[in-house]
């Protein structure tokens, strides 16, 4: 009976530790409840919050944003303010001599298979409408190849529609070229026979091999079939009398191409979250891939399986032709030529000497880079607030685009094999002598960490195997993931890339936007820099950043002001040579009449000299464009110099020490040298804005 008094008296006291439990969880939840309410302004404005706004993932990289800073303020005009002389270009890819429109009556057709990356892929299509238009061709929407060979991506969107907007393209281009969406059923059945004509056409081809070969085989054929495969099949600088062929281009890469209707609104989305606290945002591509460092001898920047990967891919190249020359790169000299990117790290030093805070909002674009997060872990300790398209997306967004996929996984792994131990005996005592000496003891154990990723055959085999059908996904993928990159780059308060050529040496991801901001926005911030000179500069301090001098700090500062105008100048010389849309300057722009001060004709007139050497004149806007363009404001060109490169806070900000505190014993210029670099810094940046001297 005591024992059982004891267990009745225990379950009560339990009972009770329940019910107390319950409260308590009770109480919390109305604190919390109320906690929400007052403080967030509500429950129910948190739940609106949350239907207008998708996810909340975002959001903690933007703790930090940078503090509000007036417009008007010079700070903020020296690190975000527009380039003044070039607020006087404008976009203008309208024909302006004698056009007619495409007619009824063609040549024939042209079909295109397009192969490679993004960049190589518009590039390519913006060629071959300029060449249906050159033939006067019905243009069969081309076929993007990635998308077509690539197994496991969505039918839903394959081909041109898996990258592009289809109607917009055929809309667009209605005034310009016939195109239509597929051939006719007689001469796809031919093309499916392997019974018409193809034409493997080299990079740079010229207009009068289009004119003698391709045309007279498409009027006895009626069809043609192109392969495109190096980025572009049309020489970029054409002669004067393509002109319009030029703007043609124009009207192709920046109207006519839209992304579908899918990329483009997680594309805004991305953009719209990006630019929610309020304040500008810079958008950084490394240009750091695997196929452009093996290119360009840039393997000992890395260590152990990178450098590995890096002189594989590039003897791959030398196989095929691709790359002439060594194995083995002196990549130090390569370095110091300004032949191979410069690190984030870099990038970062550079930023944070211009004056950019710590707490400065840096999108990463331009795809995965090379070396994975190891490379980026400097960056991040110098910049708070980095982010990329997956840190503002959520995956089932991500998933939206691609479309419904089919699974190449299984749902469940493999069983492990049973092993049994009596057997493992019986073989062991069949078993004949044991050779001896014995044998050399096995290899070392491969863990599972040291071979998964994509490069784990590295530590298995000296030949890279071929795709899988994830990988291809993949590949297929990464047209998306530039296309969003794309966008948000082109759209950025200020652009910075550390390289702008591919795996082929032609102009890359980078340079298509910058060419595409000098078209939409040529006055916004595009830094075009000078790596030679820059890795010179670095290699200066690089043994003590914390010791550099202020002549340091005001060479890097001029360097990149400067490079907002003179890298047009080594655009137009290099670039432009190989890809016309890294500069479509001055055939697809006009300058701006302004008669209100002789400063805005004066530098309209160093602009045009900048932008075009060869005729050192831009064509002026029509009259009836100016009516809808606005005069830059005049009211602050006086007030509109770069800060004083000795400003202290941005110098102290710089050169502080990660203990806090600055730098009191850093080394400093002399005092008539520091008056005279002072006064040539305010001069070069009111000629820069295009204020009076």
């Amino acid at each position: 009976m005591k024992g059982e008094g004891k267990m009745g008296l225990r379950s009560r006291k339990m009972k009770w530790v329940g019910v107390l439990g319950l409260c308590l969880s009770a109480v919390s939840l109305f604190v919390h409840f109320l906690l929400a309410r007052f403080s967030n302004g509500g429950a129910s404005q948190y739940l609106e919050t949350s239907s207008s706004i998708t996810i909340f993932s975002w959001r903690p990289y933007f703790e930090n944003s940078p503090a509000a800073v007036s417009r008007d303020s010079p700070l903020y005009r020296r690190l975000w303010g527009p380039v003044k002389p070039l607020e006087f270009l404008h976009p203008y890819a309208i024909p302006r001599g004698h056009y007619p429109e495409a007619g009824s009556l063609t040549n024939g057709y042209i079909f295109a298979r397009i192969q490679g990356g993004f960049h190589e892929i518009r590039n390519s299509i913006a060629d071959v409408v300029a060449v249906a238009r050159l033939l006067n061709a019905t243009l069969v929407i081309p076929e993007i190849q990635s998308t077509t060979s690539s197994k496991g991506i969505s039918s839903e969107f394959k081909s041109f529609p898996y990258l592009y907007n289809d109607e917009q393209f055929v809309t667009a281009l209605a005034k310009d070229v016939k195109v239509i969406k597929t051939l006719p059923k007689d001469l796809k059945t031919e093309r499916r026979n392997k019974k018409i004509p193809l034409f493997r056409v080299q990079y740079q081809a010229s207009p009068y091999f289009y004119l003698h070969h391709v045309l007279p085989v498409m009027g006895k054929h009626l069809v043609v079939e192109l392969v495109i495969a190096e980025g572009g099949c049309l020489q970029s600088v054409l002669p004067s009398q393509f002109e319009e062929l030029q703007r043609l281009r124009c009207r192709v890469a920046f109207h006519a191409l839209r992304f579908r209707q899918e990329v483009q609104e997680l594309a805004t989305n991305i953009l719209g979250r990006l630019r929610s606290p309020g304040q500008p945002f810079i958008a950084y591509d490394p240009g750091m891939t695997r196929e452009a460092l093996a290119f360009h001898g840039c393997a000992e920047l890395f260590q152990d399986v990178h450098t590995e990967l890096i002189l594989h891919k590039r003897a791959w190249m030398m196989k095929r032709s691709i790359v002439k020359g060594n194995l083995s790169v002196n990549s130090a000299q390569r370095r110091l030529d300004g032949l191979c990117p410069l690190m984030p790290e870099e990038v970062g030093i550079l930023l944070r000497a211009f004056g950019y805070s710590s707490d400065t909002i840096i999108y990463i674009s331009g795809g995965e880079v090379f070396g994975g997060q190891r490379i980026l872990i400097p960056f991040h300790a110098m910049f708070e607030n980095i982010v990329d398209r997956t840190s503002l997306s959520t995956s089932w967004e991500l998933n939206r685009i691609y479309g419904r996929e089919t699974n190449t996984v299984p749902d469940y792994p493999k069983k492990p094999r049973f092993v049994n131990v009596e057997s493992k005996r019986e073989e062991w005592e069949i078993a004949g002598p044991r050779p001896r000496p014995l044998p050399p003891p096995p290899a070392r154990p491969k863990y599972p960490y040291n071979i998964e990723g994509w490069w784990g055959w590295v530590a298995e085999s000296d030949n890279e195997p071929d795709s899988t059908v994830i990988e291809l996904r993949t590949n297929a993928h990464k047209l998306l993931w530039d296309a969003i990159d794309y966008f948000v780059s082109v759209e950025a308060d200020v652009f910075v890339s550390g390289f702008e050529y591919d795996g082929k040496g032609h102009p890359g991801f980078a340079s298509l936007v910058m060419g595409h901001r000098l078209y939409q926005s040529a006055s916004s911030r595009t830094y075009r820099l000078d790596r030679r000179l820059l890795v010179k500069l670095l290699d200066d301090v690089r043994d003590n950043f914390y010791q550099a001098n202020q002549t340091w700090l005001t060479t890097v500062r001029r360097h990149l002001r400067s490079s907002l105008l003179d890298g047009l100048k080594v655009a137009y010389k290099q670039s432009k040579l190989q890809t016309f849309l890294s500069h479509p300057v001055p055939e697809c722009s006009c300058l701006k009449r302004s008669s209100k001060t002789e400063s805005s004709s004066r530098a309209g007139t160093r602009l045009s000299n900048l932008l075009n050497p060869s005729s050192g004149t831009l064509h002026q806007c029509p009259a009836w464009m100016e009516t809808n363009l606005t005069i830059p404001s005049r009211e602050h060109e006086s007030e509109d110099y770069d800060m004083d490169e000795g400003d202290s806070a941005s110098t102290s900000m710089f050169f502080a020490r990660p203990g806090g505190g600055s730098n009191s014993s850093s080394p400093d210029v002399g005092g008539g040298d520091r008056d005279a670099t002072t006064n040539k810094e305010e001069e070069d940046q009111e000629e820069l804005e295009g204020g009076e001297n």
